[in-house]
């Protein structure tokens, strides 16, 4: 099935480029120029994803995917000039899956759209079908499906044991936030007595030996020396 992209951004030369790598990537691509012409176009097409400009006349992209978000749960990705933080989160509270900031590398954008789309199709996201808050954790191209115990890595299930996958799920629903040893025992173990470090730190490396391409340079399980471990 050829995926249908909607890329909404008023500079012609971005859409131009954009448009250029998402074809070269096998996708269908429709454009405009603002937000009213992307409500338009969402009247009477089936678009899977869209790229979604911040600022542009007649209706931007923060208003835009408010109107969107009323009747639609389809992957958006913002664009924004700006990138402070604060751009991030309002961008994102607005219903937002992601948020890539300008200038970008359009490699990474596509990159960015291959995940989402990836996580539709995990969730059943083109059925329809409601997926609750936080069943899904998506970091780069690590999938985590809370509701159906399934871990991937750039689209190939990891077998996880259950104390595994608590363990990740634990730090991931977390990201950034660090967890030493007793931490992640009391949360994953249900117990207060803590037994000893070792036990937590084969658990890790084991996790590391299935997730990441190279276990002694982690990119998503991270250690902070002297003080635990965090999901990136």
């Amino acid at each position: 099935m050829t995926h249908k992209v909607l890329v909404v951004d008023d500079d012609p030369e971005i859409r131009d480029v954009v448009h250029i790598f998402l074809r070269n990537e096998g996708y269908h691509v429709f454009e405009a120029e603002d937000g009213l012409q992307a409500l338009t176009i969402l009247n009477r097409e089936a678009v899977d994803l869209i790229i979604l400009d911040v600022m542009m006349p007649n209706l931007d992209g923060i208003k835009a995917c408010f109107k969107i978000r009323e009747t639609s749960n389809i992957p958006i990705i913002m664009l924004s000039a700006k990138g402070e933080d604060i751009d991030k989160i309002t961008g994102l509270t607005t219903g937002a899956d992601d948020y890539v900031a300008k200038p970008f590398n359009p490699l990474e954008l596509i990159a960015r759209v291959k995940a989402q789309l990836r996580r539709q199709k995990l969730t059943g996201g083109s059925s329809g079908k409601s997926v609750p808050d936080g069943a899904i954790i998506e970091i780069n191209d690590l999938i985590i499906d809370k509701n159906r115990h399934i871990v991937t890595v750039r689209d190939k299930e990891v077998l996880l044991t259950p104390l595994e996958f608590s363990i990740l799920v634990l730090m991931a629903s977390h990201r950034g936030h660090v967890f030493n040893v007793e931490k992640i025992y009391q949360s994953v173990w249900k117990e207060d007595k803590f037994l000893s470090d070792n036990t937590i730190m084969v658990h890790i490396r084991n996790i590391r030996e299935k997730i990441e391409d190279n276990p002694r340079e982690p990119r998503y399980l991270k250690t902070v020396w002297g003080v635990g471990y965090k999901v990136e």
